[in-house]
């Protein structure tokens, strides 16, 4: 498993694991879509963000939350 700010850009992932304690951000992925079991893309990366692709949106997130979508 590797992070989602690790992972290539193009490629498609498969969600295994939000390690966050906080319940109000896993609430907020799971409201975009972003939970176990769930494909997600990463399809741009900026200095400190990237942009993924989950399900029929496109998110911007920052890298301190991409550390935390564990996906292989």
């Amino acid at each position: 498993m590797l992070s989602l700010k690790n992972a290539v850009e193009g490629q498609e992932y498969t969600v295994c694991e939000i390690q966050s304690d906080d319940d109000e951000l896993n609430e907020f992925l799971f409201r975009l879509g972003c939970y176990s079991g769930e494909s997600v893309t990463v399809v741009s990366r900026k200095k400190s963000s990237c942009v993924i692709a989950v399900k029929d949106g496109r998110y911007n997130i920052d890298n301190q939350l991409a550390e935390v979508i564990l996906v292989k």
